[in-house]
This record gives structure tokens, C-alpha cells and sequence, in this order.
């Protein structure tokens, strides 16, 4: 079992987080460029977030939510 968890500690660390190591060692030389990835999930979250927004307000426009109290079970 000990070789099971030692083989599964070596792929982590050596072929899973290599990006990751090697956006450690970019950070050194260029700050934004490291952050990338950080950037990108940003971006991602920032259109959906407006794609949702819109979507409550397409909904609301056309009344078809249901404002009433009891409409849902938790109330």
C-alpha cells in the first residue's frame, strides 16, 4: 500500500502540477504573465455573471416570475 500512495504522491508532484511549478518560476521574471490563469478565471466569471443578470432581467421583463410568497416550499 505504502508504493500505492508514494506513486500517487509522485504523479502529483511531478507530472500533474508542472504548469504549475512553471508558472512559479515565471513569476520572477513577469508578474502578469504568471497570473494568467487567474486572469482568465476572472474573465470567465465576470460573463457569467452578466449572462446571468441579463437572464433575470429578460425574465423579469416579461413577468414570468413568480413573485408570489408561497411560491416557493422554504417560505
Amino acid at each position: 500500500m505504502k508504493n500505492l500512495f508514494e506513486g500517487i504522491a509522485w504523479l502529483f508532484e511531478e507530472v500533474l502540477f508542472l504548469p504549475l511549478h512553471l508558472l512559479r518560476q515565471l513569476e520572477l521574471e513577469n508578474w502578469t504573465l504568471a497570473n494568467s490563469i487567474n486572469w482568465f478565471f476572472l474573465l470567465i466569471g465576470f460573463v457569467a455573471a452578466s449572462y446571468w443578470i441579463r437572464q433575470l432581467q429578460l425574465f423579469n421583463q416579461r413577468g414570468e416570475e413568480d413573485k408570489d410568497p408561497s411560491a416557493h416550499s422554504f417560505l
